[in-house]
């Protein structure tokens, strides 16, 4: 089944000439965090908002006024959400994990890094990205709530005020 019909191609070229324009639109007024990767939350919009667009493209039960109608209720509802986390802190806890201390003054917190499934290894790879040859040199190593490790070496430590939301099971 190489080629169903010339009717369904065209088909699937007219709704994707009608619909990116449609997702475009959407991306650039519902504001850069949309396409963010700042907590999981974001992400799983991401991954969401390429699924509707694959079923709009593909699927013939859906139509186009439906498939846009769902990709700017995802970008909305992602926008309320992120407006929720800002105006009302509280929410944030529901919404994104916190930062997680897995490294301080060159020591790993081995409790810490079982917990988030963290291996030694990757604290090591991503002190060797950042141009860092011995842990020792290495003030902290957090996860981030987007899954990123940060490494901040003795150097650029200062006085530490960068960690005041990180999750520290040692304090």
């Amino acid at each position: 089944m190489v080629l169903e019909s010339l009717g369904d191609l065209l088909q699937l070229v007219l709704v994707a000439v009608l619909v990116y324009p449609a997702l475009v639109v959407i991306l650039r007024v519902s504001g850069k965090r949309t396409l963010s990767k700042l907590n999981a939350f974001d992400l799983v919009v991401t991954v969401a908002l390429g699924s509707t667009l694959a079923t709009i493209l593909l699927s013939r039960d859906v139509s186009l006024a439906e498939g846009v109608l769902a990709l700017a209720l995802l970008v909305g509802l992602q926008y309320l959400v992120a407006v929720l986390a800002v105006r009302w802190p509280p929410s944030q806890r529901l919404i994104k994990s916190q930062p997680t201390l897995l490294l301080r003054d060159g020591r790993l917190r081995h409790q810490s890094m079982r917990r988030v499934r963290v291996a030694e290894s990757e604290i090591r790879q991503a002190a060797r990205s950042q141009g860092v040859g011995d842990i020792a040199d290495v003030a902290a190593v957090v996860l981030e709530s987007d899954g990123s490790l940060s490494v901040i070496t003795r150097s650029r430590f200062g006085d530490g005020s960068s960690l005041a939301d990180v999750r520290d099971e040692q304090r």
